[in-house]
């Protein structure tokens, strides 16, 4: 009895290692795979619409790991990883300095992705006679130096300056590289009658409606109901508009990369869905949305 005993307690010791095993995956494993994972994403607005289309084509793949996609601007989603309440952050912009510091007193290590490219471009509205301007006249524009098209060659019509609100990455970019040309040491702002608003969207459409309205947006977001300035570095030119094709060579001065950060160096489904992006399935969508692509 004490024989058999002892024999089926092996067999039921033996069964119940090889279930455990058959059940928790091998997290050393290249090859595991995360599931019914949830992953949290805030940030850029720019990157929202891409981010949502990213989403719903992995789920096609990768049914078991959900994920939530929130705007709010770079800044939001930023402070959010700081917080330890999201797993990615889409940014439009680089983190600054400050935000590491921060993010390293707290115990958090924000880890480095580029993931797409956009282009900025500077939009007025279609009965604008006004077809391209230089950096620096539309650094001036915007810091309140010129308050009528008529100064500019256009018609004689107040300026209104349309940006995104403070939180937004592309505000940020946009006054760092334009505005103050990208010398850290001009302090130079927007002026302060700028119509500030929310969205991208909101962006086109006050271009769209209004004739004497100037504003920037990311390319992807930029409709036909808008005319796309070119851009040049003095008044002779050349003048040159915003395609992949400018971006890519160089040439186009408003260019900038999109960033997802996360906490360490991302691992498990979140790692998944971020090699994802980067693989041709991602990127072919970065391209269908008018963003360029990138190598991984």
């Amino acid at each position: 009895m004490n024989i058999l005993r002892n024999l089926m307690t092996c067999i039921c010791a033996g069964i119940l290692l090889i279930a455990c095993s058959a059940q928790t995956p091998n997290s050393n494993s290249p090859d595991s795979v995360e599931t019914n994972a949830h992953i949290e994403v805030k940030g850029s607005d720019t990157m929202v619409n891409l981010a949502l289309a990213w989403t719903e084509s992995f789920r096609e793949s990768h049914p078991d790991i959900t994920i939530s996609i929130t705007g709010g601007g770079s800044g939001t989603g930023i402070a959010a990883l700081l917080n330890d309440t999201v797993d990615i952050a889409n940014a439009s912009r680089r983190i600054k300095n400050e935000e590491i510091d921060v993010a390293q007193n707290l115990g958090i290590d924000p880890f480095e992705m580029i993931i797409a490219r956009d282009a900025v471009a500077v939009i007025v509205n279609p009965n604008n006679p006004i077809n391209s301007l230089t950096l620096e006249q539309i650094s001036d524009i915007f810091q309140g130096k010129y308050s009528n098209w008529q100064e500019l060659g256009g018609e004689d019509r107040p300026i209104v300056r349309v940006s995104r609100e403070s939180n937004s990455g592309t505000h940020v970019y946009f006054l760092e590289s334009v505005l103050r040309l990208n010398d850290p040491q001009n302090r130079s702002l927007f002026d302060p009658n700028t119509l500030l608003l929310p969205s991208s969207e909101g962006i086109i459409a006050e271009v769209r409606d209004n004739p004497n309205a100037i504003g920037y947006d990311g390319l992807g977001y930029v409709t036909p109901e808008v005319k796309v300035l070119g851009i040049g570095a003095n008044l002779e030119g050349p003048f040159i508009w915003p395609s992949a094709e400018t971006v890519n060579q160089g040439t186009y001065p408003i260019a900038r990369d999109l960033y997802a950060y996360t906490n360490g160096e991302p691992q498990g489904a979140i790692k998944t869905f971020l090699d994802w992006i980067l693989s041709s399935p991602g990127q072919n969508i970065v391209q269908e949305l008018g963003f360029i692509t990138v190598s991984p």
